[in-house]
């Protein structure tokens, strides 16, 4: 193995390494730092009034909220710290006696994507493992300290049970546990078969069973109908269905194990709430998303390897412009994917697509 790496890593490729993972991994706890501080500043008033103590901030917060930014931002800080030590190589003429050697373009390539292949598999397991469980105690805090003052139930919500049977709920109050305005629907075929009304159903969680109140069932047979009025009587009823699909919190599917995601992405294609989209973009997203490693990391290198006057500001400057619009660029494939007809799939992919041409365009153009 030691022989392995002595013919193939040479002292170029390990000082190459040693400046990229050094500059990476600094501006990465910079940065760790600096959102942390930010992030106390912002919420400090919900950390008072609810009395939240130390151990609950730095453990049940701050043990979810840091890996989560660290790992969204993981390739835009990959980009600027491959910008910044490849414009000071480049600056302090490293790069030209390299290139005027024997060693072609690609080869001076090799170190770079040796260590975005090391960020790129260590954000897609965080991705897929890690950043899933720990997102559970910050999304489970924030909601629990009102970090999000938007109402998070949801309005006039539909679910298809199963195959024959249709549920509607007009409003909902989870404080209570309670759906108003209730309706279930049972169909054979396309033919309606029984129609119950309640003014309210609650879900007793001991018991785990809906209990329907004032209540009314109509049983249809062809042109024969039975009605049933019940009204000030309460019924109890097993439904596949749960307070959770009345509630949406921002983040929510950020909180599930993959595995988890991965099941409610089916029921979710069977139930019909509304919420498939946003879950397609998630679960693509856990796998798409560090890519953009080895994107950002191309066109860095391209970019800030050329000697120019000026020194490390410029390519800094068109680091730092790029990083916006690819921020920008990602946030509109989100809301395409979201709020639009756009396949979660393809938006997914449209970041990576567009500065992936960018790239190449940008290394053809590279000193050699």
């Amino acid at each position: 193995m030691k022989e392995f790496l002595k013919r193939h890593i040479t002292v170029i490729d390990r000082y190459i390494i040693r400046k990229y993972m050094g500059t990476f991994l600094f501006t990465l706890g910079i940065f760790a730092v600096v959102t942390v501080v930010f992030d106390i500043s912002e919420h400090l008033d919900n950390f008072l009034k609810y009395h939240s103590s130390l151990h609950e901030i730095v453990f049940k917060y701050y043990a979810g909220f840091v890996p989560f930014y660290l790992n969204l931002l993981s390739p835009l800080i990959n980009f600027l710290a491959v910008i910044y030590f490849t414009a000071k190589m480049a600056n302090q003429t490293e790069i030209v006696p390299i290139l005027t050697s024997r060693a072609s373009f690609n080869r001076f390539l090799r170190p770079y994507f040796m260590c975005a292949t090391a960020i790129f598999v260590v954000s897609l397991l965080a991705n897929v493992f890690l950043i899933p469980n720990t997102n559970r105690l910050k999304v489970k805090f924030e909601n629990s300290h009102s970090f999000n003052a938007d109402d998070p139930t949801k309005a006039d919500v539909h679910i298809e049970v199963d195959t024959n049977t249709f549920v509607y709920v007009q409003s909902y109050d989870p404080s209570i546990h309670t759906g108003y305005q209730f309706v279930l629907e049972k169909f054979s075929g396309d033919q309606l078969k029984e129609k119950l009304v309640a003014s309210t159903i609650t879900y007793d969680s001991v018991k785990r069973v809906w209990s329907m109140r004032s209540y009314s069932i109509r049983y249809i047979n062809g042109l024969k109908e039975k009605f049933i009025n019940a009204m000030g009587q309460t019924k109890d009823t097993v439904l596949d269905m749960r307070p959770t699909d009345f509630i949406v919190y921002d983040n929510q599917y950020t909180a599930m194990p993959t595995s988890e995601l991965h099941r409610d992405i089916a029921k979710e294609r069977i139930r019909g709430t509304g919420a498939i989209k946003e879950m397609l973009y998630d679960y693509y997203q856990r796998f798409v998303y560090a890519l953009s490693s080895y994107v950002l990391m191309v066109i860095g290198v391209s970019i800030s390897s050329r000697k120019v006057r000026g020194g490390v500001g410029l390519p800094l400057g068109i680091g730092i412009f790029l990083c916006f619009t690819y921020i920008v660029v990602d946030r509109f494939a989100t809301v395409f994917a979201t709020k639009g007809d756009m396949p979660a799939i393809i938006a997914v992919f449209i970041p990576s697509v567009i500065f992936g041409a960018i790239g190449i365009f940008l290394l053809a153009r590279a000193p050699k």
